[in-house]
């Protein structure tokens, strides 16, 4: 705790010294040694200028996600930008009109709500079927009714849903009946559990992909994302120079060199996320079983109102994610970071239980 508590980051800045965060997706590990020896490296070198030659990254890439996830992207398709979101609005920009739908799937990211009008296009909601499955029938209906494009969070973010192989080739088959652009954002895709993430361009070489090191190796301050994928390739070249020279010296690094580092910490998210349901307290329950990430969807007796985080952040000094910036799906709901260590995850939890009384 005293290592984190100096911490500056915005998951241990934001609330009193009284109050665990466990909300915004950082997670609470040392960085990954070979991420960490790089950029002292460039450090001591003075080496932190503009994005240069990025051959050794792009080999580091490629072989990351061919060993980790089974996923050859394409080299020669791969855009660098500042990060994910920006990459998105990019494509938006580049890809539709203004004014067109952009679908997506409640309970959502919260940024997807804020940047798609953002770039002057409109919001479409298809939320995702009481399982947790994709609403395929309604991706359809939405796309007869004049959306344009799709964004698909794979892994989901909140529920850490995988979708099936035949989830994504439902959606692609009905994105190719109407000829729309599709978006995946599969940065959590590296920190699935069970190995059964099927990687988009596995489906479907409709659209472009999304990706970054930024989660799997909590370094999101380092701004540096990746757009892959045949639309990547219509993206202004100058992009590369908003993101971040240390972004690069980072990712190359966890690529070519942070793979026992990241499966020492998938398994403590796993063995985290599956411990989760038996410690929370009556009145808590985990909404879907996650199948990747640190982020657990938890629904909450009615009696907590709209929005439990607020109860649990004046009751029980626990910060969580409030579960209204995912749309009408998450009232009632909190998002709880598991990506810490397991006496964290139970102090949170009694934390919880004592907002309940």
């Amino acid at each position: 705790m005293d290592d984190l508590l100096v911490r500056g980051s915005e998951k241990w800045s934001r609330y009193p010294p009284d109050v665990l965060p466990a909300w915004v997706a950082e997670m609470d590990f040392p960085l990954a040694p070979p991420v960490r020896e790089a950029l002292h490296l460039a450090i001591d070198r003075g080496d932190l200028g503009y994005i240069g030659p990025t051959g050794g990254l792009l080999e580091a890439m490629h072989g990351f996600y061919a060993r980790r996830l089974g996923w050859e992207l394409d080299t020669e398709q791969v855009a660098l930008v500042a990060d994910v979101m920006v990459g998105f609005k990019e494509l938006l920009l580049v890809h539709t009109q203004p004014g067109e739908g952009v679908i997506i799937n409640p309970p959502a990211y919260p940024p997807y709500f804020d940047d798609i009008p953002h770039v002057g296009r409109r919001v479409v909601e298809v939320p995702l079927g009481e399982d947790g499955a994709l609403d395929v029938d309604g991706l359809d209906k939405a796309f007869a009714a004049g959306a344009r494009a799709l964004l698909l969070c794979s892994p989901h973010n909140p529920t850490g849903r995988v979708y099936t192989r035949e989830e994504l080739a439902a959606v692609a088959a009905v994105a190719e009946d109407h000829d729309a652009f599709v978006v995946v954002d599969e940065i959590h895709a590296p920190l699935t559990f069970n190995g059964s993430f099927t990687p988009w361009q596995a489906v479907s070489t409709r659209g472009a992909v999304l990706t970054s090191a930024s989660k799997a190796f909590n370094v999101p301050g380092l701004k540096l994302g990746f757009v892959v994928g045949e639309p990547a390739t219509k993206l202004h070249p100058h992009l590369r120079y908003h993101a971040g020279y240390a972004g690069l010296v980072a990712a190359e690094a966890a690529f070519s060199g942070g793979d026992e580092w990241l499966d020492e910490t998938l398994a403590t998210i796993a063995a985290n996320q599956r411990d989760l349901p038996a410690l929370l307290p009556d009145g808590v329950a985990v909404t879907y079983p996650a199948d990747a990430s640190y982020l657990a969807w938890l629904r909450c007796d009615p009696g907590l109102g709209d929005d439990p985080a607020a109860v649990f952040l004046e009751r029980g000094r626990v910060a969580l994610q409030s579960g209204l910036g995912f749309g009408a799906p998450g009232k009632g709901h909190v998002r709880l970071n598991v990506g810490t260590t397991p006496e964290l995850v139970r102090e949170a939890v009694r934390r919880m239980a004592s907002a309940l009384g």
